[in-house]
């Protein structure tokens, strides 16, 4: 895969971390989605742990900020393999094979949509749109978007 882009290794769990992010960003309009973006460009992912903290913050119920956390594609349970394929599953795409080439990715990755690999070399994506509609079916790999894509060359770009 391409090495543009290689998630930092997660730190070690740290709820003043979140915390701080938290109150530094509290008095934003909306500011339940600029924490929950932070906290996961910080530590890889939202951590179930951070709900309750970032609720407390924000004066929310901790079911109000899980729903929003478990509503978002963008958002991880948990950290991200060193490598990202985020394949594009909205309509455009669909209309040219992305279905497809999801099945391919995961047979090739050993993986399904939404997880990572054992060994945490790569975490495999949907995502609802990338902005690439003329050229779909398309994906981001480690951060780098690609169109166009059949199954070989997705294949390809996986192997480098």
């Amino acid at each position: 895969m391409s090495g543009q882009h290689q998630p930092r290794e997660a730190p070690e769990w740290d709820p003043d971390l979140v915390r701080d992010i938290a109150n530094g960003l509290k008095d934003l309009d909306g500011a339940l989605l600029p924490i929950l973006h932070a906290v996961q460009e910080r530590t890889g992912h939202v951590d179930a742990r951070a709900v309750p903290i970032i609720a407390e913050v924000l004066n929310l119920s901790r079911a109000e900020v899980h729903g929003v956390v478990s509503f978002y594609h963008d958002f991880r349970p948990a950290p991200p393999g060193r490598h990202v394929v985020r394949l594009c599953r909205a309509e455009a795409c669909q209309a040219v094979g992305a279905d497809a080439l999801a099945a391919a990715a995961e047979r090739a990755l050993g993986v399904r949509t939404g997880e990572t690999s054992a060994d945490g070399a790569v975490t495999l994506e949907a995502v609802y749109c990338l902005g690439n509609c003329a050229l779909g079916p398309a994906a981001l790999v480690d951060g780098e978007l690609h169109g166009r894509l059949s199954a070989a060359r997705l294949a390809e770009l996986v192997r480098r």
